[in-house]
């Protein structure tokens, strides 16, 4: 006896098994009382299965991952056989607009989450998405880049104690699978609280469109959807690599203000010791040699050629000794 679809009511929209609807997450207004709104795309199966949301621009500045789900939605991977998927394009509209990282409150979203319907707008967007859009969610590909000049080299972090988790970082395949403790007040943490699986993707740098980045995303999310029973694909995308788990990272920070030159390729493996940049004066008088503090890999990289005291200019990754 066949069983019949399941009701399926998102953004007060009902979404017939079969159909496709561009909706808006409605949540705050310009000063002209211009309304702002967020579109979210639903593509739902005829046949029920799990429910993905691919979602960027959490962070404004953050192109990379806007451009890995334009291409999703722009090839067509975001139409299932089975299920439903989610895309979230741009979550941070007013930062994509104002190309910066926060909102116009200068919050930073992925630190505001619940949140609360009458707190700051960073909070009322982050309440808006726990209570419209995670409730439908089951799986959830967070697409970031870096920070400032910092370039990430390709990763999924998630939690090695959640083996589901683990194992759905394995089916995306990145080069790197870092161990990332919950954060206070992130989207990440509150998902989690809610039972929903996360893969926080970091690849890239902001305010930058990246070939290599974008295509780790989009084989990522392919192969992900594969492995779900979602939808196939014409080309097999064959795991050619397999990713280096890392169980800790730690920040380098440079050891005097002046000009900074990285002598490694983000990604590198290094050895404690090593001489991997350098930190000069522009006036050829100062030369100062940076040494790895560890051994393991640069999963990312300080990218500005000036620095201070204390900026990051390396992440080394220790490699997890039995993954």
């Amino acid at each position: 006896m066949a069983v019949a679809p399941k009701k399926f009511v998102i953004l007060g929209k009902e979404i017939l098994p079969g159909k496709s609807e561009q909706l808006n997450l409605d949540v705050a207004r310009l000063h002209t009382r211009t309304p702002i709104l967020v579109p979210v795309i639903v593509e739902r199966a005829k046949v029920d299965g799990p429910t993905v949301l691919l979602m960027a621009g959490l962070h404004g500045d953050e192109i990379n991952g806007v451009e890995i789900i334009r291409r999703v939605l722009r090839k067509g991977f975001n139409k299932p056989t089975i299920g439903t998927i989610i895309c979230l394009p741009v979550f941070n509209i007013f930062g994509f607009l104002n190309v910066k990282r926060e909102l116009p409150d200068g919050r930073d979203l992925n630190r505001s989450f619940p949140g609360s319907e009458s707190g700051s707008l960073a909070s009322q967007f982050a309440f808006h998405f726990m209570k419209e859009i995670a409730p439908h969610v089951d799986y959830v590909i967070d697409f970031h880049t870096g920070s400032a000049q910092r370039n990430n080299f390709p990763q999924i972090r998630c939690v090695f104690d959640d083996n589901e988790s683990v194992e759905l970082a394995k089916i995306f395949n990145p080069p790197f699978i870092l161990h990332s403790n919950y954060i206070s007040k992130t989207i990440r943490e509150s998902l989690f609280k809610k039972g929903k699986k996360l893969l926080l993707f970091e690849g890239g740098k902001t305010n930058s469109i990246e070939e290599s980045i974008v295509e780790e995303g989009l084989n990522g999310v392919k192969r992900l959807l594969g492995h779900l029973g979602m939808r196939s694909f014409k080309i097999d995308i064959s795991k050619d690599r397999e990713p280096v788990f890392l169980a800790e990272s730690k920040w380098m920070r440079a050891p005097s203000s002046g000009m900074f030159q990285a002598l490694i390729i983000n990604g590198s493996s290094v050895q404690k010791g090593e001489v991997i940049g350098i930190v000069t004066d522009p006036f050829g008088k100062y030369e100062k040699k940076v040494k790895a503090s560890q051994s393991g890999y640069i999963i990312c990289l300080n990218e500005s050629p000036i620095v201070y005291k204390g900026d990051a200019i390396f992440h080394i990754g220790k490699v997890k000794e039995n993954p």
